[in-house]
């Protein structure tokens, strides 16, 4: 019941995006109906961008006309390897012991045959009238059975090589060392490639939207970074890029300027201590490229904004990288995250199915900052009424409420205290003024309703 009636407050003061699929959904019938999000008629249509950078972290390129490619990339054999997928390199290391097994399977053959060993009595216990270089090798599969054994040093005992052919002797060195590079050549490859950072970053998330509000009274854009793993990402930092158009004063067309959004470099909050998730903010300021960009003016730009997460893996001390980006319409105006964080007896919880959610704040100007700027507007944040009832609070409430045990809610429920029958007297109040009449009575912990950012 008391989450009933909270729900009924939260309903009136916001609107919550529950997940990705329902703001495309409410994004798609804006459009469908030919009016932008604001309801203010007919916007224009934006124009459809290609993604530089994927949301995988993939980068949309391709090259072309690249002059002597294959040679380039043979001369980096072993980046070229490590780069492959799995399948392909295991093709290549298959092919390559095949190959050179059947190369000195047939060197042997040949030495065998100019030498007569083939020709050579085959009757067991008749004396042979000549000795052979490569005992018990009478045919070209004979030949390439002794080449695997040299090679994978299995040594049967049934064929070997006798000092009758110094050829055949330096045919069975010159194997070996090539057996061992190829060997060490594979094992260096896979150990590289298992190891790669590369995929310490499918563990770091990026949320699917990113917002813009009102934080400390200035407009920000704002995304969230999470680390799915208990290992740290060691001297973790954040940069972000504004990827659009440009067209230079001398007519120079650059398709993909890249322009740098300050996250905090001067001051050192670029660098973050990743063990939560937590929200990276980009003020919106004169040397911003978003200074002079509204509401409406978002629903018409064509930009992106790749985002880059970059730190040390704990595990093995190598670089790894992380990156995603926000289209225009994947940046939401007016909304906050959910808070994820919530103090319990002894740890903190961190609840990964509200990281990708947000919520709508009301009172969000919807000018640009530049505008905000030159009509002197201050946006201070007022003093809540003691009713007003926070929804971070609320989703603390509703958390430990969860996490009560049976005994200490039958305490509650039993409890004769002016304080507990009020709670009880709320979880039965059905109308919205009461509850506020209510809540205005009730001294509120500040120890149990924490917001997201001061945990």
């Amino acid at each position: 019941m008391a989450e009933r009636a909270m729900g009924s407050i939260r309903v009136n003061r916001y609107s919550i995006v529950s997940t990705e699929e329902d703001g495309h959904k409410v994004s798609a019938l804006g459009s469908m109906n030919g009016h932008s999000r604001n309801g203010k008629g007919h916007a224009p249509r934006r124009k459809h961008r290609n993604r530089f950078v994927k949301k995988n972290g993939q980068c949309n390129v391709y090259f072309a006309n690249l002059s002597n490619k294959s040679q380039r990339y043979m001369a980096d054999i072993f980046t070229t390897c490590v780069d492959t997928r799995w399948r392909y390199m295991l093709m290549i290391f298959s092919a390559a012991f095949l190959v050179s097994w059947l190369f000195f399977g047939f060197l042997f053959w040949c030495i065998a045959f100019f030498h007569g060993d083939l020709n050579a009595p085959a009757v067991a216990g008749s004396p042979s009238l000549l000795k052979p270089c490569i005992m018990h090798v009478n045919s070209f599969l004979g030949a390439f059975l002794f080449s695997v054994e040299t090679q994978t040093t299995i040594g049967y005992g049934f064929r070997c090589v006798t000092e009758e052919c110094p050829l055949a002797i330096m045919a069975v060195v010159v194997q070996s060392i090539v057996g061992c590079v190829i060997d060490s050549f594979m094992i260096g490859t896979i150990m590289a490639k298992m190891a790669r950072p590369k995929k310490r970053a499918q563990t770091l998330l990026f949320s699917h939207h990113a917002v813009i509000s009102v934080r400390d009274g200035k407009l920000c854009l704002m995304w969230r970074v999470g680390n799915l793993r208990r290992s740290h990402i060691v001297e973790a930092h954040v940069r972000a890029q504004l990827i659009k158009p440009y067209m230079t004063e001398e007519g120079e067309y650059l398709p993909l300027d890249q322009r740098d959004l300050n996250v905090g470099y001067d001051v050192g909050l670029d660098r973050i201590f990743l063990v939560s998730p937590i929200i990276i903010v980009h003020e919106i300021d004169e040397e911003s490229p978003l200074y002079g960009i509204g509401k409406e003016e978002l629903e018409t730009e064509n930009f992106e904004i790749v985002v880059i997460l970059e730190g040390m893996v704990e595990a093995t001390a190598m670089t790894t990288q992380a990156r995603s980006s926000y289209l225009a319409s994947e940046i939401l105006w007016g909304h906050r995250f959910e808070p994820v964080v919530f103090e319990e007896k002894n740890h903190y919880k961190v609840d990964y199915s509200r990281f990708h959610k947000t919520y709508e704040v009301a009172g969000t100007p919807c000018c640009s900052a530049r505008e905000l700027q030159e009509s002197k507007m201050t946006i201070l944040p007022s003093p809540p009424p003691p009713s007003a009832f926070c929804y971070e609070n609320e989703l603390a409430l509703v958390s430990q409420d969860e996490d009560e045990d049976d005994d200490e809610v039958g305490v509650v429920l039993g409890g004769n205290t002016k304080e507990e029958g009020g709670i009880i007297q709320m979880m039965d109040f059905g109308s919205h003024l009461d509850l506020e009449r209510l809540q205005a009575t009730l001294p509120l912990d500040t120890i149990s309703y924490r917001r997201e950012s001061a945990i």
